[in-house]
């Protein structure tokens, strides 16, 4: 019963959020950046259902389209950090030796340096913008990857079905890729899922430190961090991004126990 819950209700979470990110890319009900003065941190009401800003503009309007940056450097960021781990973890466990001992080295190196603090670093470096979080979160979090696939494929690599491909004449290539490397699925799965969250938290994070999409294009992070000076007199605008925040983390979080759940083999 609660893995069902947890697997409709995360689902459901995640699709409204997804399905709100996916009309802003075709309508919003104003224009997200159209600056109004005379209408500024007005309350919410009919037309600006959730209110305008300190510079008149719809809150409405730019929480959609700030869902429409989060999901979609969350979405980039989960795939360049999959590609970079998967091709580390495959080539490190599958091979051992001395390609196991230099990538790891390497792995290990950018392990130690926080996720967050790391993407800080890159990311004053080369300058906030929303290919430069991908950048940053995917170099981040590919380490954590490879070790993940790292420890799967030091587990398959002795078993039956890979000394038989052996046998029968395939390339180390051909086995890796086509007998090894499918059998990581489940795991990188639940990884992903719970990645998926993670990047959400991290590109509002560095936005709301100045970090991240450089305004006045909306993300949920900078819309925080533009509401602080305005906590007492318009709540408003700071309730509905951490909204909007929590609802996505806890999606992704139900739905990635659900999926551990039924990925498990012990289970």
């Amino acid at each position: 019963m609660t893995l069902r819950l947890n697997l409709v209700l995360g689902g459901l979470l995640l699709a409204a959020v997804a399905g709100t990110a996916a009309t802003a890319s075709v309508w919003t009900p104003f224009n997200p950046v159209a600056v109004n003065l005379r209408r500024r941190l007005a309350a919410p009401t009919d037309p600006y259902w959730l209110g305008t800003d300190e510079f008149g503009r719809d809150v409405l309007s730019r929480l959609m389209v700030g869902a429409s940056t989060g999901l979609t450097v969350a979405l980039v960021t989960v795939l360049v950090a999959m590609a970079l781990g998967i091709t580390i973890g495959l080539l490190a466990g599958f091979f051992r030796g001395w390609t196991d001992r230099a990538l790891m080295a390497l792995n290990d190196a950018l392990l130690a340096f926080p996720g967050i603090l790391f993407a800080l670093g890159l990311l004053t470096v080369i300058g906030p913008s929303k290919w430069g979080i991908v950048l940053a979160l995917g170099l981040a979090y590919a380490p954590a990857v490879a070790r993940v696939v790292r420890g799967s494929v030091l587990s398959l690599r002795e078993r039956e079905f890979v000394e038989a491909s052996r046998a029968l004449g395939n390339s180390e290539a051909y086995t890796l890729w086509r007998h090894v490397a499918p059998n990581c699925v489940s795991p990188l799965t639940v990884l992903a899922t719970s990645m998926f969250g993670w990047v959400i938290l991290s590109e509002s994070a560095l936005s709301f430190l100045g970090l991240g999409v450089p305004p006045p294009a909306p993300t949920w992070g900078n819309m925080l961090a533009a509401a602080r000076p305005y906590l007492e007199t318009a709540t408003w605008l700071s309730i509905a991004p951490g909204v909007m925040i929590a609802l996505s983390l806890l999606g992704t979080n139900l739905l990635g126990d659900a999926l551990r759940d039924i990925l498990d083999p012990r289970t």
